[in-house]
Order: C-alpha cells, then sequence, then structure tokens
C-alpha cells in the first residue's frame, strides 16, 4: 500500500530526475564558486550553469557500462555541453571534485528538501492534538496501569500527553534537521588536496548550508543516524497514539474508535466488523523506520577514510524513512482529527469496579485518621479483592466494614469517592502543557 502512496513533493524530491538535479546544482555552485575564486574561468563558469543539462535515461544507459554513476552523470551532461556548442567549457565540470563531493552535498539537499513536508506534517498532528485534548479536558475516564483500571483521567489528559511527546518531537527533529545540514568538498580524504576549505565554505554557502567542519571523503554518518533516529522516534509517538485507539475500540472497552464510513467494509465473512486498520497500519509501518534507524547505525562505522558499504544502504533507508514518517504523520493526524470518541461509555467503563479506583485516596484517609499504613492497606485490600472477586460495590462493603467506619466519618467517605477531587488538578496540567503554546 504504501508504494502507492507519496505526497506529490516527496515523490518528487527522491524522484532520480530530482537526485541528479541536486548534483548538477552542487557541481554548478562548485564552478561558480571557483571561479570567484579564480580556480575557474568565469566564463566557463557562465557556460556550464547556461547550458549544462543531462537526460535520466542516458545517465543509466552510460552507467550501466562503466559501472559508475558520478562518472555516467559526468559524461551525460557533457554531452549536453557539446550539443549546446560549449563543450571546451566541460572540462571544468567536476573540477577538483571527488565523487563524494557531489553526491554527500546533494543527499544534504534532498534531506532538507525531504524535511518540509514532514515538518508540516508535524505540525498538523500538534495542531489536532491541541483542538482534540481541549475538546475532552474534561471528558472522565478511567486510567489504566498494566491494562487494568487504575483511577480516573480525562481522556483530554491523554491526548496532552500525546500532544506534549510531539511538542518534543518538533523540537528534535529541528535539531536533527540542523545537524544534517552540512556538506563537504574535501577531497578524496578530506584534505583538501585540491580544493581550499575557503572553497567549500563558499560552495555551502551558495546552497544554503554549512561546511562539515571535518569530514573524510564522507560526511560522518552519525549524523545520518541521528536524523533517521529522530524519524523513528516520530514514528513511535504515531504508533503510540495509534495503539492506544486500538485498545480504546475493543469491543469490551468502545470509548472510542477511528473513522469508518458507511461504505467502507470491515470483513469480507462478518459484516459487523469496524476493525481499527488505519491504526494497525501505522503501527505496522512504525516498525519499518526504527529497522531503518538500526541500519542507520551500522552505517557509522566505515573502513578508514571511507568504503561503499553505507551508500546502497541509504539509497533504501533515506527515501523509505522520510516518505513513511510524511505517511504516518498525515495518517496520525487524519486519525486524530476525526476520531469517534463515547463519553458515555467512558463513564460507564469507570463505574464497572463499583468504586475500585478509589482504594487509593480511601488508603490515604486512614491514615490522615491515624491507621497505621500497613493496616489501612490490609483494611482496604481485602474489600477491593471481595469485590473485584464477586462483582461486589466496594463503597457499600467499605462503608460496612466495621474497622473502616470506625475510624472514618461519611464526610471521609464522600471525599474518598469523589471525583472532583480525583481530578482537582486537570486544569493546572493543562495550563503546564499548554501554556504560551500557538494555537
Amino acid at each position: 500500500m504504501i508504494a502507492r502512496y507519496t505526497r506529490p513533493e516527496m515523490g518528487r524530491i527522491w524522484s532520480e530526475e530530482n537526485r541528479f538535479r541536486q548534483w548538477l546544482e552542487v557541481e554548478l555552485a562548485a564552478s561558480e564558486a571557483l571561479a570567484e575564486l579564480g580556480d575557474v574561468p568565469a566564463e566557463a563558469a557562465a557556460a556550464l550553469r547556461a547550458n549544462a543539462d543531462f537526460d535520466v535515461e542516458r545517465i543509466n544507459a552510460i552507467e550501466r557500462e562503466v559501472r559508475h554513476d558520478v562518472i555516467a552523470f559526468t559524461t551525460a551532461v557533457a554531452e549536453k555541453m557539446a550539443e549546446a556548442d560549449a563543450a571546451e567549457h566541460s572540462r571544468w565540470l567536476h573540477f577538483g571534485l571527488t565523487s563524494n563531493d557531489v553526491v554527500d552535498t546533494a543527499q544534504a539537499l534532498l534531506i532538507q528538501q525531504s524535511c518540509a513536508p514532514i515538518a508540516a506534517g508535524l505540525e498538523e498532528l500538534r495542531v489536532a492534538l491541541h483542538e482534540r485534548a481541549h475538546e475532552f479536558q474534561d471528558t472522565v475516564m478511567v486510567g489504566r496501569t498494566h491494562g487494568v483500571h487504575a483511577e480516573p483521567t480525562t481522556f483530554g489528559l491523554v491526548l496532552a500527553n500525546f500532544y506534549a511527546e510531539v511538542r518534543r518531537n518538533i523540537d528534535r527533529f529541528f535539531e536533527a534537521r540542523e545537524q544534517i545540514r552540512v556538506g563537504k568538498i574535501s577531497g578524496a580524504v578530506g584534505t583538501f588536496a585540491h580544493i581550499s576549505p575557503a572553497a567549500e565554505e563558499k560552495i555551502c554557502e551558495r546552497l544554503g548550508l554549512k561546511a562539515a567542519p571535518i569530514s573524510t571523503q564522507v560526511i560522518q554518518r552519525d549524523r545520518h543516524a541521528h536524523f533517521i533516529s529522530t524519524l523513528a522516534l516520530i514514528a513511535a509517538t504515531c504508533e503510540k497514539i495509534a495503539l492506544e485507539v486500538r485498545h480504546l475500540q475493543r469491543t469490551e472497552v468502545r470509548e472510542a474508535q477511528e473513522y469508518f464510513s458507511k461504505s467502507q467494509k470491515g470483513s469480507s465473512a462478518m459484516p459487523h466488523k469496524k476493525n481499527p486498520i488505519t491504526s494497525e497500519q501505522i503501527c505496522g509501518l512504525a516498525r519499518v523506520v526504527r529497522s531503518n534507524a538500526q541500519a542507520a547505525f551500522e552505517n557509522i562505522a566505515l573502513w578508514h577514510e571511507r568504503d561503499i558499504s553505507h551508500s546502497s544502504v541509504e539509497r533504501v533507508i533515506l527515501p523509505d524513512s522520510t516518505i513513511l514518517v510524511d505517511y504516518l504523520l498525515v495518517k496520525t493526524a487524519d486519525l486524530v482529527r476525526r476520531l469517534i470518541v463515547y463519553p458515555e461509555r467512558m463513564k460507564k467503563n469507570l463505574e464497572v469496579g463499583g468504586g475500585l479506583i478509589y482504594s487509593g485516596q480511601l488508603l490515604l484517609e486512614l491514615t490522615q485518621k491515624g491507621v497505621l499504613r500497613e493496616t489501612a492497606y490490609r483494611w482496604v485490600q481485602r474489600n477491593a479483592l471481595e469485590a473485584w472477586e464477586q462483582d461486589g460495590n466496594f463503597r457499600s462493603l467499605v462503608e460496612n466494614d466495621p474497622d473502616i467506619s470506625g475510624a472514618l466519618e461519611p464526610a471521609d467517605y464522600d471525599r474518598a469517592f469523589s471525583l472532583e477531587h480525583q481530578l482537582r488538578h486537570v486544569g493546572s496540567i493543562f495550563e503546564r502543557v499548554f501554556s504560551g503554546e500557538i494555537n
């Protein structure tokens, strides 16, 4: 399914045409910067800018013969220069450069281009969570730890928690994007044997990049691993949201569900089925991005100044990871925006235990009355276990327990079993999460 999807800009970014277009842009920026420094004739740089071009099919045909993509590229560009009666200037193309000066620097441009739709997707998800968190700020539901009823919470808090994580992902993403916004024109082993550091800085500046302070034949791959790891974190957040929806959509829970259109079908055999297919897809694809992060870590250690083992890996993991995360963000934002929520079902599930979710506050009421904590815990737990095992009413049981009733007043019970008391700080949490945020 993912092969049929890309945002138009993502598909264009990782196309062969655009990859070679960025290679050409690096070559032209190098010629122009070197012309400014007097290392390349100005008329040659101008002629290259005016006439340099390529044909993808021709590059591929040459590569099948020479088995070297950059040589195939420069040969194809030289042919175009000859067609434009500017062959004499083509000798200044790729002047002083090694293949990875072009490939790595152009790849940085491709990554920067791919970051734009991802940044937009993060913002879309942030806004969706912001809106729906406030919509359900006071919608009470049971909180669950280990999948078991714990204490009351609100659905707004669940969404606010996701929101805060997305905000952290936004910060991580922009930091990772900046770390990988570097180029290198330092030669075969990074020593600037043929081009000066000043020339490298000029070339990178023309391309909107920073010059890597030090490199070998390649930009060091810890930067790429950091970037892919950040994408994996974003994917994991999408999975976290989707996994919560999958749980809430279970028949036994039914507190929320992903949007299901009237014409949609859930099962070929069971017409009643409404399956959380979008949420499951999100969870599955997040695994792919995480596996790509592992591959990115494997790329960090290369032989000496460079080997080629990372290159084939990155031809897969960089397009796939950026396209997948873009897709996951689109699907997760849509999931949140169109999520169907059932507050009455949340309230009903909250009451399933007959008040068991207030056991913690009851324990505190008893200790405040002077009962030893270990003793109070034993009193509360024996009633809780009976209510659990016999489907009893927990409050009724504790009110009729002579040990507990001998220590508490009616007002103490009311406070212990008060939903308002349990959730009195929800507004403060929202203030901490959303204070100063742009909606």
